[in-house]
């Protein structure tokens, strides 16, 4: 069985580079779970610091989280604007087919980025909701504390964990991709947007592994809770998983 840290380590390397320093410092919250006194019930002095740790690890994710959601609400509308430009100057003449073309195969792939950043940032989301539980679930190994629940209460309030914003854009995202693939049969343009992105050879694997992380941890398990993710459908996941798979998802 792959450990969780190196499961999260793996997720983390194939995520946008600058993004790196983004994700839950798991490693760093495990060392402070690994220096507790292991007293039960916990020294207040000590419960107080990690929680502290924790809290401040949250607001980091959550600031991020919300700044790519505001870039993404501004790109998402320009796309729109030059779709909408780029068809009517279409429409008018005003340019001759091969230019046309160009601009258009110009926004096919800032589309394809754009949607394959977007499911990366709903990735990250997950992922660092399960950094959060693993690492408290430790703490209350380790103490005997019951400070897990409370504080997943907490985390699904957190503006992080609510991606319907994002999800939202994604699915816009997806019918202005049929906007600009035209040639695909009804309802698979999605798909050859994927066959485009294979040029960009870094964003469309990340992106084809953002999809499969996030399929399996919200699959569903036996030991589904109040506090899990929601299942995930995919379209196409039979074709995505004949691609590389990323590392499987630690249970433990």
């Amino acid at each position: 069985m792959v450990q969780f840290g190196k499961w999260l380590r793996r997720q983390i390397e194939q995520s946008l580079p600058e993004w790196q320093d983004q994700f839950l410092r798991y490693k760093g919250l495990k060392r402070c779970v690994k220096a507790l006194s292991g007293v039960c019930p916990p020294l207040p002095a000590e419960e107080a610091e990690f929680v502290a740790e924790v809290d401040a690890e949250t607001e980091k994710i959550n600031s991020f989280f919300l700044d790519q959601e505001e870039e993404f609400i501004i790109r998402h509308r320009e796309l729109q604007n030059n779709i909408k430009r780029a068809l009517d100057r279409r429409a008018a003449g005003a340019v001759a087919p091969a230019q046309h073309e160009a601009e258009v195969a110009a926004i096919r792939r800032e589309i394809v980025n754009f949607h394959g950043v977007m499911v990366l940032l709903l990735n990250y989301s997950s992922i660092n909701y399960i950094g959060l539980a693993k690492i408290l679930k430790k703490y209350d190994k380790r103490t005997g504390a019951m400070l897990r629940l409370p504080v997943m209460e907490t985390v699904l309030q957190q503006p992080f964990f609510k991606t319907e914003t994002v999800s939202q854009l994604v699915r816009e995202c997806e019918a202005m991709m049929e906007a600009v693939f035209p040639e695909a049969p009804e309802g698979q343009a999605a798909a050859a947007a994927l066959a485009v992105a294979e040029a960009e050879q870094s964003i469309f694997r990340n992106t084809v592994a953002a999809l499969l992380t996030m399929q399996d941890v919200r699959k569903g398990s036996s030991t589904r809770g109040s506090h899990s993710l929601p299942p995930l459908n995919l379209p196409d996941s039979d074709w995505l998983r004949s691609l590389e798979l990323p590392f499987p998802i630690p249970t433990g």
